[in-house]
């Protein structure tokens, strides 16, 4: 039989706990990082403590006149909860509830809950749900007792605020079920990726760190109405739109979920579908908040993440945008890059450059030509707008002469 808890629902006042350099950038980014995360799902920080270790104690994450110093100021600022930097082995979680006699969490389990909240999509709730389940299979001791503490809030929320099972068989059995269901959902995504590829319509795959404006980026060049927010995966279900440029092109352009640093190991497993969307894309577009101050180590963390998903040899052009909220004349680079651009997505600047950067990537993978198509041949034309680039038709009395970019398949269909 599951195990339930009936518990009041309070407001979670945390306290930070993370381990590195005492003064190193690294773990204080990452926690100034943390606490927008946690503040996100509606929890208060009221503190935070930094062990300075190289490796992180395998009993109980930190040293024991740590576990000391974190008691003491669990008392002083009547926390409810720790939530530490990085994912708790079973054993450090059961230990830290022990010692502690409080809801121990960590980054982990704040980013499924974020997830679990944001999923809008059958497709996202679901592989929200594996995360969360997978999560919980190996934590159920430590969980548990840990849970019962609060109940409400951080870590017990599923997709569309069901309440997660706590059951190991019951588990089990729903993560069949769900994994089931998301093959059903993966082949259908297949289908349609065949389909764009049949219909020879270039795809450029949106990424970038969580917040960078990758949506605002698509609805301006588009004139889509994808969730725009200012804040943490605002966007998990990939958005695809078509994209219609001057020189009678298309092109389509996908929006995919945030990255973030230690992004856990599950949820890239259980998006792995949503994020190939990446994998399979003719181009990459690399969206970059330039006006933070962090943004190389973002840079890094995409980088990481799209080898991890191992998106190789693809075109990729890193758009720095928010220029309009740069506070400095720094230079930007990205040496991944085949090329980079300066926008402010939000104030429609260098959007323009964009699309000229489009049009020039996908003439690289076309032929020039310049023939007269005879009036019985005319519907070549046609294929040749919708596939390619048509550049000038004149008529001449001998048929339409035109001067075109075009795919290989098409140009083997030109009459000589």
């Amino acid at each position: 039989m599951a195990e339930t808890f009936e518990i009041e629902e309070l407001q979670e006042k945390l306290i930070l706990v993370g381990v590195g350099e005492q003064n190193g950038d690294d773990v204080n980014e990452s926690l100034d990082e943390l606490e927008e995360l946690v503040e996100t799902t509606g929890a208060t920080v009221c503190g935070r403590i930094v062990q300075n270790l190289e490796i992180r104690n395998t009993a109980t994450y930190v040293g024991s006149g740590k576990i000391q110093e974190i008691a003491e100021l669990i008392e002083q600022t009547n926390a409810t909860g720790i939530v530490c930097d990085d994912e708790l082995t079973p054993a450090q979680l059961k230990n830290l509830d022990d010692a502690l006699n409080v809801k121990i969490m960590d980054r982990t389990l704040v980013i499924l809950d974020i997830f679990a909240a944001r999923a809008s999509t059958r497709e996202g709730k679901i592989q929200v749900e594996l995360a969360q389940l997978k999560y919980r299979a190996s934590r159920l001791s430590g969980l548990g007792v840990s849970m019962s503490r609060l109940g409400g809030g951080i870590g017990t929320r599923g997709p569309g605020e069901k309440k997660l099972e706590i059951d190991r068989r019951l588990i089990r059995d729903r993560i069949a079920q769900l994994n089931k269901e998301l093959k059903v959902i993966q082949k259908h995504r297949d289908v349609t990726r065949a389909q764009r590829k049949k219909n020879n319509i270039p795809v450029i795959a949106i990424v970038g760190y969580t917040n960078a404006g990758k949506s605002t980026l698509l609805n301006h060049m588009t004139d889509a109405t994808v969730l725009e927010e200012d804040k943490l995966f605002a966007t998990l279900d990939p958005t695809t739109r078509l994209l219609e440029l001057d020189a009678h092109q298309q092109v389509l352009l996908t929006d995919t979920v945030g990255f973030i640093r230690k992004l856990p190991h599950n949820l890239i497993e259980a998006f792995k579908s949503t994020l190939e969307e990446a994998k399979y894309a003719d181009y990459i577009f690399h969206v970059v908040d330039s006006s933070n101050v962090n943004y190389e180590h973002q840079m890094e963390t995409v980088y990481q993440t799209l080898d991890e998903l191992e998106v190789k040899d693809k075109t990729i052009i890193t758009l720095f945008n928010k220029q309009d909220k740069r506070l400095d004349d720094e230079p930007l680079r990205d040496f991944r890059a085949e090329k980079t651009l300066l926008i402010s997505a939000v104030k429609n600047q260098g959007l323009d450059e964009v699309k000229e950067e489009i049009v020039n990537l996908l003439r690289d993978n076309k032929i020039y030509v310049e023939r007269v198509i005879s009036y019985q041949d005319a519907g070549i034309i046609q294929l040749v707008r919708k596939q390619g680039e048509l550049v000038s038709e004149e008529y001449v009395p001998e048929g339409i002469a035109i001067k075109a970019y075009v795919p290989m398949e098409v140009y083997g269909k030109l009459p000589d």
